[in-house]
């Protein structure tokens, strides 16, 4: 399987996260020096407090997102472990996050980041956290309806291969799935309207059973996804 990854982009995100983490801190930090070596100056230092918590909150939130390991595309390599080629995998280069090329579709994977138990059932999501969690709402991913999300982003990748692809190569199927990547997940899902797994369950949610396309059509789907993801500017890996 061909893993195509922008790294360079992965690690300006990650210096971000710690340069607004510990640029906070220092903020934070002035301020209340501020506070106690000049306490008429009250005002600016309380400002100062605000601002410092709120730019370490960002700095964590995105430390989160783009620092905290294991990552979703590392779990996603070892969950697909062993799928040879055609398979292609697009790492935030696409309107969607993770994207599996195969020989018969284009999969859409949605990740979950979060611990926790998450439930759907009657067409709702519902979520339980555990204290640690709640401590550390505001500074992690919402979890909102992950299902709604891998759907639109589907459908976002749809239309724009459908731009770029000749009739006869456009009706490729585009497949939403939801994948829980953290280990403290417990999901249960009853009937929901698109494939939803963690990471075990992973490859046997691929669709399979989808008929091949014509090497010809398969090609030009790949230099669609090749272009969107602007692979002539980047170095994939194998994995």
């Amino acid at each position: 399987m061909k893993t195509v990854i922008d790294r360079k982009s992965l690690r300006l995100r990650a210096n971000v996260s710690h340069a607004a983490s510990l640029g906070g801190l220092a903020v934070l930090l002035g301020a209340v020096v501020l506070s106690m070596a000049r306490p008429e100056w009250a005002t600016p230092a309380a400002v100062l407090m605000v601002l410092g918590f709120s730019m370490s909150s960002v700095g964590i939130y995105f430390a989160n997102r783009w620092v905290r390991r294991p990552r979703p595309e590392d779990t996603m390599a070892l969950a697909l472990k062993g799928l040879g080629d055609p398979h292609r995998i697009y790492h935030y280069l696409l309107p969607a996050d993770h994207v599996l090329l195969t020989p018969g579709a284009v999969v859409v994977i949605e990740t979950v980041n979060l611990e926790g138990r998450f439930t759907y059932r009657g067409g709702r999501w519902k979520q339980q956290m555990p204290l640690g969690r709640a401590l550390r709402f505001f500074v992690e991913e919402t979890f909102g309806n992950p299902t709604a999300r891998a759907e639109a982003k589907a459908e976002a990748v749809r239309a724009a291969l459908q731009a770029r692809l000749p009739a006869d190569a456009a009706g490729m199927p585009v497949v939403p799935i939801v994948l829980f990547v953290n280990p403290n997940a417990e999901v249960t899902a009853d009937s929901p309207p698109i494939p939803v797994c963690q990471p075990a369950q992973l490859r046997k949610r691929i669709p399979s059973s989808l008929p091949k396309l014509p090497p010809g059509k398969f090609e030009q789907v790949r230099a669609a996804l090749d272009e969107m993801a602007g692979v002539a500017s980047l170095s994939g890996s194998d994995s």
